[in-house]
C-alpha cells in the first residue's frame, strides 16, 4: 500500500514539474537569472535607406563643410549714444582661397564681418565686391587650413519639379539641411528698399531668417541658387510657409568674372517695361503665338530708347489682362527664342554695362534685328 502511494505521489509531482515548465501554448519561460541575458538581441528588419535618402546624406556630408555662418556688427548712432546692431546669415565657400558668396543684404553696411566655419573656427572677413541690384556680395577670409568649396552649376537649366536642397543657419542653427523641389522659375519679387529682384527661383524647401546667403543645391551638389527671401504673411520675423526664393547662381558668375579680371562690376540695364505673351493672348493681338515680350513702355534716355525700341500707346483689355499695345514684340534674344517670362533677365545676367545685346523684334508684321548697347543699372530694374 505504501509503495502504491509513493508511486502515485511520484507521478503527480512529475506531472506538476512538466506542466509548470511550459505555457499553455507550449512556450518555455526564459530564465530571469543565471548565465544568459534577460533579453535576446537581434537585428531590426527595416526597408533600409532609400535612394533619395542616401542622396540627401551624401550631399550634406560634403556640402555642409562649405557652408558658413556670417554674423555682422553695425555701429549705429541714436541721439548721443552709439549702439551695436547685429545680424546673422549664411554663405558658402567657392574656392580654396577663402572667397565666400552671400547676399548683399546679409553684409549690409557692416563695420565688422565674422565668419564661422562648420568646425566652429572663426575668421574675420572683408568685403571684396557687391552687386546690390541682384543682392549679391563676395567676401574673403584668410584660412589657416584647407577648405572645402562648392561647385557652381548652371541655373539656366533648372526645371520646375526637380529636387533641391538648402543648407544654412536658420535662426542661428548652423548646418541645417532642408529639402524640397523647384516650385517655379522666373519669379519677380520686391526686394529691400523697394528694389525689384527679377527671375528668382521659387522653392518649397524650408527657408527661414538666417538662411539668407546659403546655397540652394541640386541632387549632384551643384549650387543652383543663393537663398535670398521668403514670403511671410506675418511680416518681418515670420517663418517659413513653403514659399522661398533663391537668386539664380548664374547672376553671380558675371560679378565673379569681373572681380577676377580686376573690373568693377556694373549691372546692365535695357530700360523697358514688358509683359510676356504667348498662345491665344498673342494671337488676339496678331502677334507670333510662339511667345515674346510686348514692350509696354521705354524709359527716356535708356539704352532701349537710344536703340529705337518702341513702347505701347493704346490701352486694351484681353480677358483679365490690361496692357498697352502698339509697341515692339521681342521674339528673340541673343539667338534664342523668348519662350519664358524671365528670358530677358537670363540674358542680362550674362552681360555687363557697355555690352551689346541682340534682339529680334516683331514690328508692323515683320521681324527685324535691333542691337542695343546696354547702360548701367543703379536701381535694380532692367
Amino acid at each position: 500500500m505504501k509503495l502504491r502511494v509513493l508511486f502515485i505521489t511520484f507521478l503527480l509531482v512529475g506531472a506538476f514539474v512538466v506542466l509548470t515548465s511550459r505555457t499553455r501554448l507550449g512556450q518555455k519561460f526564459l530564465p530571469v537569472s543565471g548565465g544568459g541575458p534577460m533579453w535576446t538581441e537581434g537585428t531590426a528588419h527595416t526597408a533600409g535607406l532609400g535612394a533619395d535618402e542616401l542622396n540627401n546624406i551624401d550631399i550634406y556630408k560634403t556640402a555642409h563643410r562649405s557652408v558658413v555662418n556670417i554674423s555682422t556688427t553695425v555701429y549705429r548712432r541714436y541721439w548721443f549714444d552709439v549702439y551695436q546692431a547685429k545680424g546673422i546669415g549664411s554663405g558658402f565657400i567657392i574656392d580654396d582661397a577663402g572667397r565666400i558668396l552671400t547676399n548683399a543684404h546679409v553684409i549690409g553696411d557692416a563695420n565688422s564681418i565674422e565668419v564661422t566655419l562648420y568646425d566652429q573656427k572663426k575668421y574675420k572677413a572683408r568685403l571684396l565686391d557687391r552687386d546690390p541690384v541682384n543682392d549679391l556680395a563676395l567676401i574673403q577670409i584668410e584660412p589657416r587650413g584647407k577648405l572645402v568649396h562648392l561647385q557652381l552649376g548652371d541655373s539656366d537649366a533648372i526645371q520646375v519639379g526637380q529636387k533641391v536642397l538648402a543648407i544654412g543657419n536658420p535662426f542661428g542653427l548652423g548646418g541645417t539641411l532642408t529639402t524640397g523641389i523647384v516650385s517655379s522659375v522666373g519669379r519677380n519679387i520686391g526686394g529691400e528698399d523697394g528694389k525689384q529682384l527679377e527671375g528668382m527661383i521659387q522653392t518649397d524647401a524650408a527657408i527661414n531668417p538666417g538662411n539668407s546667403g546659403g546655397p540652394l543645391l541640386d541632387s549632384l551638389g551643384n549650387v543652383m541658387g543663393i537663398n535670398t527671401a521668403i514670403y511671410s504673411p506675418g511680416g518681418e520675423g515670420g517663418g517659413n510657409i513653403g514659399i522661398g526664393f533663391a537668386m539664380p547662381i548664374n547672376r553671380a558668375k558675371t560679378m565673379l568674372n569681373d572681380y577676377q579680371a580686376g573690373r568693377r562690376y556694373e549691372p546692365p540695364r535695357l530700360g523697358i517695361v514688358s509683359v510676356f505673351l504667348a498662345g491665344d493672348y498673342a494671337s488676339a493681338l496678331d502677334l507670333p503665338t510662339e511667345g515674346g515680350l510686348l514692350i509696354q513702355s521705354v524709359v527716356s534716355g535708356s539704352a532701349a530708347a537710344r536703340a529705337g525700341l518702341r513702347g505701347g500707346s493704346e490701352p486694351v483689355r484681353i480677358g483679365n489682362l490690361e496692357l498697352n499695345v502698339g509697341g515692339d514684340f521681342i521674339v528673340g534674344i541673343e539667338g534664342r527664342p523668348v519662350d519664358r517670362e524671365d528670358a530677358l533677365t537670363q540674358a542680362l545676367a550674362r552681360k555687363r554695362a557697355g555690352d551689346k545685346l541682340e534682339l529680334k523684334v516683331f514690328r508692323g508684321g515683320r521681324v527685324g534685328t535691333v542691337t542695343v548697347t546696354l547702360g548701367a543699372s543703379a536701381d535694380g530694374r532692367i
